[in-house]
C-alpha cells in the first residue's frame, strides 16, 4: 500500500513537474513583489527578530548563560520556519481555487510549492545562523553532519500540519483565527527565550509532547552540546513526522472530492 503511494506521488510529480516549478516561481515573486530588498526579508527577518527577542530576554533568561544568543537563535529559526510553511499552507487551497476549480491537478501540488518557498527560506536563514555560531566561539563537530535528520523530519511534519490546515480551511474559515491563538500558546511552551533547567523532571519530559520543542532541543544538543541525541529521540521525531503526514493525507484522500464544491 506504502509503495503504491509512493509509486502514484512519483508519477503525479513528473508529470506536473513543469506546473510545479511554475507555481514555486510565482510564489517567490507575490512574496517579494515591489519590495525593495526583495529576498533579503527571507535574512533580515529573521535577524530583526532575534534582535528584538536578544533585548528583551537576554536579561532575564540569558544572564550568566554562556552561548544565549546561539540558543535564541535555534529556537527562532525552527519556529519561523514551522509558522511560515503552516500558515502558507494553510491558505495553499483557497489561494489557488480558480485553477483548482478549473483544472484536474493533484491538489498537494499547491501546497507543496509553499512549503519549498518556506524552506528556501529556512535553509538561508541556517546558513546566517553557522556564521552566528563562528562568531560565538562555536566549535563544530561531527555531530552537525546529522542536522539532516531534523530538517528532513521537519519538513515532512510540516508538510502534514498544512494538509490538514489547509483542508479545514476549505470548510471553516474560523481555523486561521483559531490557529493564530494556537500559535500564541505553542511558541510559548516551545522553549525559544528560556531554558527547562528550573522544571522538575516530569514537566520537562511533558514538553516533548511538543513537536516544535523537540526539533528546537535537536538542535541545541548538536550546536551546543556537541552531541547526537538518543536514538530514541531520533524515533520521536521520526514518529511525528509519519503521523502528521499520515493525517494530513487522510484528510485530503477523504475530502479531495468535496473541495471543489466549497471553491
Amino acid at each position: 500500500m506504502v509503495s503504491k503511494t509512493i509509486r502514484r506521488f512519483n508519477e503525479n510529480m513528473k508529470r506536473n513537474a513543469f506546473l510545479f516549478q511554475q507555481l514555486v516561481n510565482r510564489d517567490f515573486q507575490q512574496r517579494y513583489k515591489r519590495t525593495v530588498l526583495g529576498m533579503a526579508w527571507s535574512i533580515l527577518s529573521p535577524l530583526f527578530q532575534l534582535l528584538v527577542m536578544m533585548l528583551v530576554f537576554s536579561r532575564l533568561f540569558g544572564r550568566g548563560m554562556e552561548h544565549y544568543i546561539i540558543y535564541l537563535f535555534a529556537g527562532n529559526i525552527t519556529w519561523s520556519y514551522y509558522t511560515e510553511s503552516t500558515n502558507n499552507g494553510m491558505t495553499s487551497l483557497m489561494g489557488n481555487a480558480a485553477i483548482l476549480s478549473k483544472i484536474n491537478v493533484p491538489k498537494y501540488l499547491f501546497l507543496l510549492s509553499q512549503n519549498v518557498s518556506a524552506l528556501i527560506n529556512y535553509g538561508l536563514t541556517i546558513l546566517i545562523f553557522f556564521v552566528f555560531c563562528i562568531g560565538d566561539g562555536i566549535q563544530f563537530t561531527p555531530a552537525f553532519f546529522m542536522l539532516w535528520y531534523p530538517i528532513l523530519c521537519f519538513v515532512i511534519m510540516n508538510i502534514g500540519i498544512g494538509m490538514v490546515l489547509s483542508a479545514l480551511y476549505v470548510f471553516f474559515r474560523d481555523i486561521q483565527y483559531l490557529y493564530r491563538i494556537f500559535l500564541t500558546l505553542l511558541q510559548y511552551l516551545s522553549a525559544i527565550f528560556y531554558t527547562l533547567d528550573h522544571f522538575g523532571p516530569t514537566i520537562q519530559r511533558l514538553f516533548l509532547l511538543n513537536p516544535v520543542y523537540v526539533n528546537i532541543k535537536y538542535w541545541r544538543c548538536v550546536v551546543l552540546e556537541g552531541i547526537v541525541p538518543s536514538a530514541g529521540y531520533h524515533v520521536l521525531l521520526a514518529f511525528y513526522a509519519l503521523l502528521f503526514l499520515s493525517i494530513g493525507a487522510f484528510f485530503y484522500k477523504k475530502f479531495n472530492h468535496r473541495f471543489v464544491y466549497y471553491f
